[in-house]
């Protein structure tokens, strides 16, 4: 099993699992054209996609979906208050189908796990996706950890966690004050703090990679994202990957 990220922050989400001869990427917030050379710089084409899963309906995770699957006949999965959101976008999309959070299926040789989440969308989910041993958990746009989102992380074997802003940095930012509010709130997005906090409740002893993702261009860098997670974990601040908005990040084998 093996992931990879064609690019992670406001501007454009994507990342690939891969098992196999099966692939399923995980959103898709960037343009029709731009998707097909993020997809070439990891060596694949549109057609090695098996399926689209759909984490909610904001633009910078949803925004592509419709134009690229569409033009490649790719399966796009969504849960229903997400589809109830966006369905009609999706009406030139040959293959749809709804789900409901928290519900488990299949993509060919790849188990699909959804969660419910805290965020300002109809019905938000995240995904652990596993190849039956291994497991890899995606955690971006969520406002605040649960009891219930950290037992779906504990025991994976590789995490891409949101690090959204620096909580000094947002405060002090020039973001307007309901903006920050937002971000800030428990249906917002997680600060490196409470992204660090996360990791040191949930079981990391089968842990082999730990990226940080979804980085605010403006409220946080990469060096603030990795010091949290890398005390949190009690390793070097170089052993934490960061999803780059411009370049993602390579393939991760777990």
């Amino acid at each position: 099993m093996r992931f990879a990220s064609l690019g992670s922050g406001s501007e454009g989400n994507a990342l690939v699992a891969e098992v196999g001869a099966s692939r399923v990427m995980i959103d898709c917030g960037f343009g029709l054209r731009e998707t097909v050379l993020r997809l070439a710089r990891l060596g694949l084409e549109p057609s090695d996609l098996s399926a689209i899963l759909v984490t909610h309906e904001h633009a910078d995770h949803i925004g592509g979906v419709a134009p690229f699957a569409a033009r490649y006949d790719i399966p796009v999965w969504l849960t229903f208050g997400t589809l109830d959101m966006a369905g009609e976008m999706l009406m030139d999309v040959p293959r749809v189908y709804g789900f409901d959070a928290d519900d488990v299926f299949a993509v060919g040789a790849i188990q699909v796990h959804s969660f419910t989440v805290p965020h300002d969308a109809r019905e938000p989910v995240q995904f652990v996706v596993s190849d039956g041993a291994q497991r890899l958990g995606v955690l971006t746009d969520i406002g605040m950890s649960t009891p219930y989102v950290e037992a779906r992380l504990s025991g994976c074997d590789a995490l891409v966690l949101e690090c959204n802003h620096d909580e000094t940095m947002l405060a002090s930012g020039s973001y307007p004050y309901p903006l920050k509010q937002r971000i800030a709130s428990r249906f917002g997005h997680l600060c490196n703090d409470a992204t660090a906090k996360l990791l040191s409740a949930i079981d990391g002893t089968r842990l082999k990679h730990v990226v940080a993702a979804h980085l605010s261009q403006q409220n946080n860098t990469p060096e603030l994202a990795r010091s949290a997670l890398a005390a949190a974990l009690g390793c070097a601040p170089e052993w934490i990957g960061v999803a780059d908005q411009a370049l993602g990040f390579e393939w991760r084998e777990i």
